[in-house]
């Protein structure tokens, strides 16, 4: 990994940071100089396994293991790394529920809509509002929000997700507005199809309901963009780290599409 300097003395909090775009985030952020936590709810072995590449590279990391749904456990792991690594200066909220399991909203379940906002929506607010006080002080922050394209666009059988993402970006403007005047920015990134742990399931449950493959499903999904494939891990992370620069001053508020060329 070729090291910049860009974000030397600066430390980012990732989380879902131990797989898929998120370790692909993590990563970047180091690449750039940046000190790096990284977030993980279940999968301890790969968080760690990416806190060591980060560390390989003479930069510090640690992997925080918290549920982002729960406000105590948001609040012990701001703490835990602020011990360890310093105040956060750069925040990614990048976990999320996918919709691989919601229905019709007529036969949708109240407790699906319940995790889907616990989790894609009441997160990233708990972690904003714990993290902001501080960078307005420093006078100093970046906020990147994962979204989707689902963020603009509805999905079908997904009212739940499509709801978490277009409530994220009412956050991300919210917090755009209210931190602008401390040199605040807040801005949101809204991938398209991009395989991922979390897209292979949905894939493998749309499989299952049209009796097709998981790779038939993958190239339909490709078809969609006029590149004729899905996005890489790597070009959401590489757009997430230029908003988490310090070159990224110019930009706030904004809900930036990665999708090819395409709506969805």
């Amino acid at each position: 990994m070729k090291q910049k300097e860009g974000l030397e003395g600066r430390v980012a909090l990732v989380t879902g940071g131990s797989r898929g775009i998120g370790r692909g985030i993590a990563l970047a952020l180091a690449e750039d100089g940046a000190d790096v936590a990284i977030n993980f709810r279940r999968d301890e072995e790969a968080a760690r396994k990416t806190v060591a590449e980060i560390e390989s590279t003479g930069r510090r990391a640690g992997a925080f293991q918290a549920s982002v749904d729960d406000y105590e456990q948001d609040r012990a792991m701001v703490e835990a790394v602020t011990r360890d690594l310093g105040p956060v200066d750069i925040l990614v909220c990048n976990h999320g529920l996918g919709s691989a399991h919601e229905r019709l909203i007529w036969e949708q379940g109240a407790e699906v809509w319940d995790e889907m906002m616990r989790i894609n929506l009441d997160g990233p607010f708990h972690l904003s509002r714990l993290l902001l006080k501080g960078m307005t002080e420093r006078k100093y922050g970046r906020i990147v929000y994962t979204s989707s394209t689902a963020g603009l666009v509805a999905e079908h059988a997904g009212s739940a997700y499509t709801a978490s993402k277009h409530g994220l970006l009412g956050l991300m403007r919210s917090v755009a507005t209210d931190a602008g005047p401390f040199g605040i920015t807040s801005n949101a990134v809204l991938p398209g199809w991009v395989r991922t742990t979390m897209a292979e399931r949905s894939a493998a449950a749309e499989a299952k309901e049209r009796n097709i493959t998981t790779d038939q499903v993958w190239d339909e999904r490709a078809a969609l963009y006029p590149a004729g494939r899905v996005a890489t891990p790597e070009e959401v992370a590489a757009m997430i780290a230029f908003l988490a620069s310090e070159e990224s001053s110019g930009v706030s508020g904004e809900a930036i599409r990665v999708a090819l060329g395409s709506v969805w």
